[in-house]
């Protein structure tokens, strides 16, 4: 509850404090009054327990109300300062708003006033302590869990592959659908390479019209063609010692499918304009919708070159094929939406979890990413995407730590899951003792699930 952030107020004359103080603690605030700024500065340079909000008169012995506005903008950004002034401060009042300050109160008051205005003050800053709390969560799950979320079969299969080549510089195919995730198991390979100090360069050849897509690629010379000012490096030279991700690659113009096959049988390229061999040393990731031997077949694709590309193939199933692994996803965007957009992060019902897991998700990840952020907006249609249990539309709201507990929760389980229920294993890759992880299986009531935690590790 906001009301369980501490609210700071100062005042040196005490009727007024002790009315104040007595109308907002009967209003369900927890308020410690102070006479001075030098009374409260221990409270407010306490790290322990920050204040929710702080109320300070203007006019005080000592350090002004003006002077703790400073002191809070340079050691408590987040913390709202209300100012209470009287009628001739109400220029320097409304100064001080431009400064930071968050709301005036202008004497004498009614206590309704002073009231709403320290809830709408608290219910800022409890936004504010959520999103740090979100942002921390977010950060350990991503340093928990591996990029490509999900436990089912087929996304453990993409996982085991991307570990075994992703060190090597074998050259890779990844087919999927659109939305299925293709340049995050490429940024994936880049990541877990050698190479991942250099540029990783993403290219999608259907978006790049075929009139600029050999200057795009290869780069050019001043004067090779009319506009060109200056010496442009194109995405292959510019890639060199990282990866080009070639997305789309079935859309790439025949012409520059040649040239392409050279830079990689040569580690060479020639910009435009130029006779100067340019060398090369890139890995080449590529990603095509459908099978590419309908392609080579059609006579749109060349086959040396599909040889050159799919050393490896890695196959992304669409969401349609792995439902198991929607739910886990879905979460998770609605963590990074709740934390882009700083709103709450919605917790959903058990019947807004089944509907999302009935849904085909054509769209796949892309879709299931947009779906999450429309419902941490509140501008999704809750029933038609998910099923209601409220009638009202609207998504349960818990506590922040019952959010941060359930984000817990989906992180073990996922780990129990990859290891195959091994408690030692999981705790070694959650970076976590044995004990606490048993704790937490039970507190969790994992082995209710399934997950027994019994060490098979």
């Amino acid at each position: 509850m906001i009301e369980s952030l501490p609210v700071i107020f100062i005042e040196d004359d005490e009727l007024v404090r002790r009315a104040s103080v007595q109308s907002l603690q009967l209003a369900g605030f927890e308020v410690i009054g102070y006479s001075s700024v030098e009374a409260a500065k221990p409270a407010l340079d306490e790290t322990g327990a920050p204040p929710g909000v702080i109320v300070s008169d203007i006019r005080l012995p000592g350090a002004s109300g003006l002077e703790l506005l400073e002191h809070c903008r340079e050691h408590a950004l987040d913390v709202p300062v209300i100012l209470v002034t009287g009628h001739g401060d109400i220029s320097m009042a409304v100064q001080a708003m431009r400064d930071g300050a968050y709301d005036f109160v202008e004497k004498p008051f009614a206590s309704e006033r002073l009231i709403e205005t320290v809830r709408r003050a608290l219910e800022r800053r409890r936004l504010a302590l959520e999103n740090v709390a979100l942002r921390k969560a977010l950060a350990e799950r991503d340093a928990l869990v591996p990029n490509l979320i999900g436990r089912s079969a087929a996304m453990e299969q993409v996982r085991r592959l991307i570990a075994k080549v992703a060190p090597t510089d074998a050259a890779v195919l990844i087919n999927g659908d659109t939305g299925a995730g293709k340049e995050l198991v490429a940024r994936s390979l880049h990541e877990l390479s050698a190479r991942r100090a250099k540029p990783f360069v993403a290219v999608n050849c259907g978006a790049l019209p075929e009139a600029m897509f050999e200057s795009e690629m290869f780069g050019y010379e001043p004067g090779a063609f009319t506009g060109a000012a200056k010496r442009r490096i194109g995405k292959l030279e510019y890639a060199s010692g990282g990866t080009i991700f070639l997305d789309e690659i079935e859309s790439m113009p025949l012409a520059l499918q040649v040239k392409l096959l050279r830079v990689l049988q040569d580690g060479v390229l020639e910009r435009l304009g130029s006779n100067q061999p340019v060398r090369v040393s890139c890995r080449v990731v590529a990603a095509a919708k459908g099978d590419m031997a309908d392609h080579v077949a059609a006579g749109t694709f060349r086959r040396d070159l599909l040889y050159r590309l799919n050393v490896v193939t890695i196959a992304v199933p669409p969401l349609s094929e792995r439902h198991e692994d929607i739910l886990p996803l879905f979460e998770h965007f609605l963590l990074e939406a709740a934390v882009r957009y700083e709103r709450p992060a919605p917790v959903l019902t058990e019947r807004q979890r089944m509907g999302l897991m009935e849904r085909d998700w054509p769209g796949n990840v892309r879709e299931l990413r947009n779906a999450a952020e429309r419902f941490v907006l509140g501008v999704a249609e809750a029933e038609a995407m998910t099923g209601d249990d409220t009638g009202t539309g609207e998504a349960v709201l818990l506590s922040l730590k019952e959010r941060v507990e359930q984000f817990e929760r989906a992180v073990i389980a996922d780990s129990l899951e990859s290891t195959g229920g091994s408690v030692a294993a999981a705790a070694d890759h959650l970076q976590i003792g044995k004990a606490t992880l048993y704790e937490k299986i039970k507190r969790y009531g994992l082995a209710e699930r399934g997950e027994n935690g019994k060490d098979t590790g």
